[in-house]
């Protein structure tokens, strides 16, 4: 006589719900620790705002460079031409004639990106504090 008792195996079975559940508490874990480092960004003005201002009677007028669809850089209300290392060179002596200097980039929309930076890089070498942008009023619809 065989006396073998046979065991039913059950096929293994994954609880869905509790693999759910313990993937949300993880979530929500991850999203309440996380901290989200802010990077540094520019400040760019559009071509276009709606909200563009106009400069005040009492602000001192700034340091206007424009750059051309070329890439070309000018410098001052006279529009004197220079090259960009030739910039820094300004930028410094300007800078220390005024030390509250503001500098404006006018920058035609189609200007090279590059050259926009390598004004604004020249700008913080030389210790200009603060760089605008002109931009123009979008129009009224």
């Amino acid at each position: 006589m065989r006396f073998y008792i046979h065991k039913r195996r059950q096929a293994p079975a994954v609880i869905i719900v509790a693999l759910i559940d313990v993937l949300i508490v993880l979530l929500i874990f991850l999203l309440a620790t996380t901290t989200f480092k802010q990077q540094p960004a520019l400040r760019l003005a559009l071509p276009e705002s709606s909200q563009a201002r106009k400069t005040g009677a009492n602000e001192s007028a700034p340091l206007v460079v424009t750059i051309d669809k070329q890439g070309d850089l000018r410098l001052g209300p006279e529009d004197k031409p220079v090259t960009a290392d030739r910039l820094k060179d300004e930028l410094k002596a300007a800078a220390a004639k005024t030390p509250n200097l503001n500098l404006a980039i006018s920058a035609d929309k189609a200007a090279p990106f590059g050259q926009i930076i390598r004004v604004m890089d020249a700008a913080k070498e030389a210790g200009v504090k603060l760089v605008n942008a002109f931009t123009k009023e979008a129009p009224k619809q």
